[in-house]
């Protein structure tokens, strides 16, 4: 990678903007009680469930990665 591509892969990693994520229906519900807690909740449980699928891609990627570098080397 070139300096580019890591400023610009730092710039993503690290500019990282708050998000809602809940579908129109969970919204509707919990907008209607009392304190927001509940959204909350809602919102990080939502969040972490995300987050399984990026470590799965990632971890793979990382394993191919370094079976390249692998037989790269041992060409």
């Amino acid at each position: 990678m070139n300096r580019t591509g890591i400023l610009f892969f730092l710039i993503c990693v690290l500019c990282v903007l708050p998000a809602e994520a809940q579908c129109a229906m969970c919204r509707a519900v919990l907008e209607s009680e009392e304190g927001g807690q509940a959204a909350k909740g809602i919102n990080n449980g939502i969040v972490y469930l995300m987050i399984f699928p990026y470590l799965l891609i990632g971890g793979i990627g990382y394993v191919i990665y370094r079976s390249r570098q692998k037989a790269k080397t041992e060409a």
